[in-house]
């Protein structure tokens, strides 16, 4: 999603390898290059780095970037704007990294295990990912790393500064760059990104004025709660305006038509999604809304219309797509 990033590199475990590759397949996602992991932290970025200068950790050589970003997928919130941040500064000082204050005194014990001192939390930062190196730098710091520092090292940032002498500029970073430690955390993260998804809408209709009129209605309604878009297209024109929102990764759809098979626009907009890039990582949610305003209302005619939708819902859910059908009559 970040163009100007030209290579992924994902470092995994070697019995997690042929898991990430069906992922990146599943998902289509491009300019991936899976790489196996060592037993520690540092042996792993080492093994990352390494598909841009040794022949034996890539099929083939990448272009070597001016600035490699590192970062842990255990801080899955992070934005472009602190990856655009610490790029700029690591171009200028050769290394940067995000920080954040601390939220806890950090204190020191003696060897009979009582205090023997504290830091004065005010001085002192944690220090977070993503970080960037002028590609060189990071480097040549891991070639000339100890075997030491590779089994038992944690901080980038200090090898730059140990083995470069290379002083790193610290950014400060956001509050969303928390780290998933513990599995209490996976559900916060599950919850953070089911929030972000629910703060979009888009409404389409078609071009008819009655249906127009309860897309925009809606759209006034919802604009101070949530990003809503309203759009009156034609499905079958595959128009580009609802491409583009695609794209955008909206993940919550309401259909509003007065036709009699209100389910068939449903069933095309549900193909559209399966055939666009949108990854459907978390269910999208589809939200069939038949309007039928004919002065001459049979009830049996919706509850076969509804019936209908029941059972393409039931089909769709296997593809994580939730479908709700819902029939306003109106005299």
């Amino acid at each position: 999603r970040i163009s100007w990033i030209s290579d992924i590199i994902v470092v995994v475990s070697p019995e997690n390898i042929e898991t990430m590759k069906s992922i990146i397949e599943k998902y289509g996602h491009k300019r991936v290059t899976v790489v196996k992991g060592g037993i520690t932290r540092h042996r792993s970025i080492f093994n990352g780095l390494k598909v841009f200068a040794e022949n034996e950790f890539s099929n083939h050589l990448l272009q070597k970037p001016e600035v490699v970003i590192i970062h842990d997928a255990v801080r899955p919130f992070v934005e472009e704007d602190i990856l655009s941040k610490v790029v700029i500064a690591a171009k200028e000082h050769g290394a940067a990294g995000a920080i954040r204050p601390l939220v806890s005194t950090v204190i020191a014990s003696a060897a009979d295990g009582c205090l023997d001192h504290s830091l004065e939390r005010a001085r002192y930062r944690a220090s977070e990912m993503p970080q960037a190196f002028l590609f060189d730098i990071i480097y040549e710091a891991y070639q000339q790393c100890t075997d030491y520092d590779l089994d038992y090292g944690t901080e980038c940032l200090h090898l730059a500064l140990k083995y470069c002498k290379t002083n790193a500029k610290l950014v400060e970073g956001t509050a969303d760059l928390w780290k998933v430690t513990y599995k209490r955390d996976l559900y916060a993260a599950e919850s953070i990104i089911k929030d972000n998804l629910s703060q979009q809408v888009c409404v389409i209709t078609d071009v008819k004025e009655a249906v127009a009129q309860v897309a925009f209605l809606l759209h006034d309604s919802l604009k101070s709660q949530i990003k809503v878009e309203a759009i009156s297209v034609s499905l079958s024109n595959n128009d580009s305006h609802l491409q583009n929102i695609f794209s955008g990764q909206c993940y919550n759809f309401v259909c509003i038509n007065d036709k009699k098979y209100a389910i068939q626009e449903t069933q095309q907009l549900a193909d559209m999604l399966e055939k666009s890039n949108v990854p459907l990582l978390y269910p999208v949610v589809l939200i069939s809304v038949h309007l039928d305003v004919s002065e001459n209302i049979s009830f049996s005619i919706g509850m076969e219309e509804l019936a209908r939708i029941k059972k393409f819902a039931r089909e769709v859910k296997k593809k994580n797509i939730l479908v709700y059908g819902l029939l306003i009559q109106y005299k």
